[in-house]
């Protein structure tokens, strides 16, 4: 039987190579985006492997339920949760549709689409889910430097990476991997869209990023870090989160008590 991923947000960008590689990798696939012409460019880029393009909006609940009944439908091997928006900006000067919009393509979405194709999965014995985060994830307390704001897309990311987690957890003892992908400036789209000159800044390609997830899942990296050579980093806040959790009492703390 063929493999068969899907990958949100593939009109460009790193959901684009991820739905490149994994055609060469001899994946079928089904191709997630809003451009309908991107998606076709896409699948005839691609001639030695089926390809479906679906055009959804997973800023809507429609859809999601629409992607979602794929995942839940199909025999999927691999679910690449992509899609995204930018929207950086000062929580307080984020319009509430953009707000709405973001939360939904980076948390609610994934979240659905997990649900939905998770069953399948784990009754075929077999799958590979990948979130697509970023470093911001652990960045909630780094000064802005040049942006005005980015709380509510940060927050978006971090729950990505407590999400997969989680999940790897309650996963460990089956065959269904999961993975969160946390890439630091990219070259692609994705910045422009938002109207964020970003080409004086040295940024990684979509596709090394790629091949480092791919490489990632081979070696078991629940977090995968393109752009950082040191992943014991990673691990010491994994510890530092796990101390923090595990030295919790059931009194409250003398510093509030204290007079």
């Amino acid at each position: 039987m063929s493999k068969l991923a899907l990958v949100t947000g593939a009109s460009s960008g790193i959901g684009a190579a991820y739905a490149k590689r994994l055609g060469e990798l001899g994946f079928d696939l089904v191709v997630v985006g809003r451009r309908l012409e991107r998606l076709q460019e896409l699948s005839d880029s691609l001639p030695s492997v089926q390809v479906q393009t679906l055009v959804a909006d997973l800023a809507t609940d429609a859809g999601i339920d629409e992607v979602a009944e794929i995942c839940a439908s199909r025999p999927l091997s691999m679910l690449i949760n992509n899609a995204g928006v930018a929207h950086y900006m000062a929580m307080a000067d984020l319009p509430a549709e953009k707000a709405r919009e973001l939360v939904h393509v980076k948390t609610v979405a994934p979240t659905m689409l997990i649900q939905a194709a998770l069953p399948g999965m784990l009754e075929r014995g077999a799958g590979t889910i990948v979130n697509v985060a970023g470093m911001l994830a652990y960045a909630g307390p780094a000064p802005l430097g040049l942006m005005s704001g980015r709380a509510t897309y940060t927050g978006t990311l971090a729950l990505l990476v407590a999400l997969t987690q989680a999940l790897d957890e309650e996963l460990r003892e089956s065959p269904v991997q999961v993975q969160v992908l946390c890439p630091g400036v990219v070259a692609t789209e994705f910045h422009e869209r938002q109207g964020m000159d970003l080409s004086a800044v040295p940024r990684m390609a979509a596709a090394g990023v790629v091949i480092a997830s791919l490489r990632g899942l081979e070696l078991g990296e629940v977090v995968c870090a393109p752009g950082l050579e040191d992943t014991s980093l990673l691990e010491e806040v994994t510890r530092a989160d796990l101390a923090a959790f595990g030295a919790q009492s059931t009194q409250v703390a003398q510093r509030y008590l204290a007079r």
